[in-house]
């Protein structure tokens, strides 16, 4: 863990910032429960049990912050609330989600399976991809098996 904060340590130098104890808090919350892919209200909450000087303001900022700077990955699963999850510094790309839509469990998928596509890309359309996500929503085997999925083509 103290190799990870080093290098954000450094990420944030490079760029003319500090590794404020604040901020240190935030990232330890975030590798502590990578994970789980917090809200920023989850990681305000866990900052709080160490650091309850530190204010919800404070999280929101730091958690844009390293947003910004590509340290963490800013995510949407369509429920309306921003989640946060640490780059892994050993994918190009940030991993996939499959997103249960009867549940809302998540699960991912670290292997890069866009890569033959990203070179597609580049050779048919000129065009370098420097980054991409993908998130499947659907029905999880947990959720399928107690049967709680709907028909194909019925409302819900």
């Amino acid at each position: 863990m103290e190799a990870r904060i080093e290098k954000v340590k450094q990420q944030l130098q490079s760029q003319g910032y500090k590794l404020t104890p604040q901020r240190e808090a935030t990232v330890r919350v975030l590798l502590e429960n990578e994970e789980d892919h917090l809200s920023a209200e989850d990681v305000f909450m866990l900052v709080k049990e160490k650091s309850p000087e530190i204010g919800l303001a404070t999280v929101y900022r730091t958690l844009e912050l390293l947003s910004e700077m590509h340290v963490v990955e800013k995510m949407n699963f369509g429920d309306g609330v921003a989640r946060y999850d640490l780059r892994a510094d050993s994918n190009k790309h940030h991993h996939h989600h499959l997103i249960c839509v009867q549940c809302g469990s998540m699960s991912e998928i670290m292997e890069d399976w866009l890569l033959p596509l990203e070179e597609r890309l580049e050779k048919e359309y000129g065009f370098t991809v420097l980054d991409h996500r993908l998130d499947f929503q659907g029905i999880c085997a947990k959720c399928k098996n107690a049967g709680k999925s709907p028909e194909p083509g019925s409302e819900s």
